[in-house]
């Protein structure tokens, strides 16, 4: 049973990942509404190397519409500039020489319907991911009846496992159901 025990704490620990992943997948799809997150995965040229750009700028939200990143150095100006141009986050910069202010403008009836196909397929992937950890787990504790546990250990533990499969199932769908929400939301 102690085994069992393990593999459950495991699953859990590896399904959690998988809902934290989900989560950071989903900042990165705006719904209309400014945040830093959606620059995450821009990279600034720096010295001749890759940073990214929250280690060279600050990025601030001074209202729903509009972000503002100040450059730690004024030179990189440009060169912020230029990745924001160069990334797919659909933002042009404006440049007054101190700092770059991006408008995030109102989200069509279109895009929206956009985003949330990007949303269903980033939840279609966790769930698959929970799908297939359920899977893993379940052959790893079918292999312990060869190691002496009882065939009823074995099936308790896999209806355990499928009952913390329902309930991160349940929590992806809660998280699609929140950003659908938010893309919703005019």
């Amino acid at each position: 049973m102690e085994e069992i025990e393990l593999y459950l704490d495991d699953a859990r620990d590896t399904m959690e990942k998988a809902l934290k992943h989900l989560a950071i997948e989903l900042t990165k799809i705006r719904a209309g509404k400014a945040s830093a997150e959606m620059l995450g995965g821009i990279q600034v040229e720096y010295y001749g190397s890759l940073s990214p750009l929250t280690n060279v700028a600050s990025i601030t939200t001074p209202d729903a519409r509009t972000l503002v990143i100040k450059p730690f150095e004024r030179k990189l100006i440009g060169e912020i500039e230029k990745a924001i141009r160069n990334s797919n986050v659909g933002l042009a910069p404006n440049n007054d020489g101190e700092v770059i202010r991006l408008s995030v403008p109102p989200l069509t009836e279109e895009r929206r319907r956009e985003l949330l196909k990007r949303v269903k397929q980033e939840v279609e992937v966790a769930k698959v991911n929970v799908r297939n950890i359920r899977k893993d787990t379940n052959d790893s504790i079918r292999k312990l009846t060869k190691e002496g546990v009882s065939e009823d250990a074995v099936k308790m533990g896999e209806e355990r496992v499928q009952k913390l499969t329902d309930a991160f199932i349940g929590k992806v769908d809660d998280t699609y159901t929140t950003k659908e929400r938010d893309i919703l939301t005019v």
